[in-house]
């Protein structure tokens, strides 16, 4: 078997051209329609985004609203919730189904309904075969094609992982896609370090002019230890709600049950939620350092209290360091 390196070079050089590449999409500055809400939200993968997003705009349904939800996570699970577990046919492969068939995209090939909501999946390529961000930026241009900014709902609903830093997951702040947007988070380092970057992109775009803020955070699987609680306080954001570390929704979110409705125990805690979110102004939060964040958390859990020792050459070499006679001219005194 021969190996052609060459065109694996080629191969390697286009994927770094296309993660490089500059977003094109002209997002027009109007939302698409005077009355609709367009909400990104941001957390770190396996937070509970999709718990809280499937939940949160199954309540606004419930609540007489018109809720759009789009899944930009490449897993392409924000909708599963919705949709008893059943995958659904991606933007992305659909586009790329439909083009190598010669037809055309229509609305009902990648958005489908469940208690009210509308929702689809953006979808991104498979692992190693293109750039996540490029695939949300590719996504997004066919719903435009679509008539996205003539759609008329009361939100728009995003969902992004937080983790995630090039363009196209950072579409909707910096090109002031969204109106605001929500964090969530838990009480861990991890996904506190993923909220507060996401505050500070934010701030990074209003800094340039952007109009971008966030609502607030969500605190999911709250098991009461308070972080969470002091980061929000620390950079300047509400809480929009503390989601309970509780078995019952763990194992009714494991089955694909939907708790943000009436119908359940949990229907008024979605309810505030859905309240908070309509009502909450885009805020400049005040991002922490480093530092800062570690203080949020007790020095034995996090290591804050560690001293760096710089490492010298010596130890870089191992038992290859040898001393060498030195060149410095030393003058006798005069």
């Amino acid at each position: 078997m021969t190996l052609d390196v060459p065109n694996l070079k080629d191969f390697d050089q286009r994927l770094r051209d296309e993660a490089n590449e500059e977003p094109s999409l002209e997002i027009p500055q109007d939302p698409p329609s005077k009355k609709t809400q367009i909400i990104a939200i941001y957390g770190k993968g396996g937070i509970g985004k999709s718990f809280t997003l499937a939940n949160l705009s199954h309540m606004m349904a419930e609540m007489g609203k018109r809720v759009l939800l789009i899944g930009c996570d490449p897993k392409s699970d924000t909708t599963s919730l919705l949709f008893g577990g059943k995958a659904t046919p991606t933007i992305i492969e659909t586009s790329t189904r439909k083009k190598l068939a010669g037809e055309e995209v229509k609305i009902g090939d990648v958005c489908f309904k469940s208690g009210g909501v509308y929702a689809m999946e953006l979808g991104g390529p498979e692992v190693g075969r293109g750039c996540g961000g490029r695939g949300i930026i590719h996504g997004f241009e066919l719903l435009e094609k679509l008539g996205f900014h003539d759609w008329d709902f009361d939100y728009v609903l995003l969902d992004f992982l937080g983790d995630v830093v090039c363009g196209g997951f950072g579409l909707p702040i910096a090109r002031d896609m969204a109106q605001k947007v929500i964090l969530v988070g838990s009480n861990d380092l991890q996904s506190l370090y993923v909220a507060n970057n996401v505050c500070s992109a934010v701030e990074y775009f209003r800094k340039l002019g952007g109009n971008v803020g966030v609502a607030g955070l969500v605190i999911n699987k709250d098991d009461g230890t308070g972080e969470a609680q002091a980061f929000a306080a620390a950079a300047g954001i509400p809480v929009l709600a503390a989601i309970p570390q509780d078995e019952e929704l763990r194992r009714k979110s494991a089955n694909y049950q939907i708790v943000g409705t009436h119908a359940g125990s949990w229907g008024a805690l979605f309810e505030q939620l859905a309240q908070n979110v309509a009502e909450a102004p885009p805020l400049r939060p005040r991002p922490l350092s480093q530092d800062g964040l570690l203080a949020l958390f007790s020095a034995s859990e996090t290591g804050a209290d560690v001293v760096l020792e710089p490492a010298t050459d010596a130890d870089m070499r191992g038992k290859n360091v040898a001393v060498k006679a030195s060149l410095e001219v030393v003058y006798d005194d005069v």
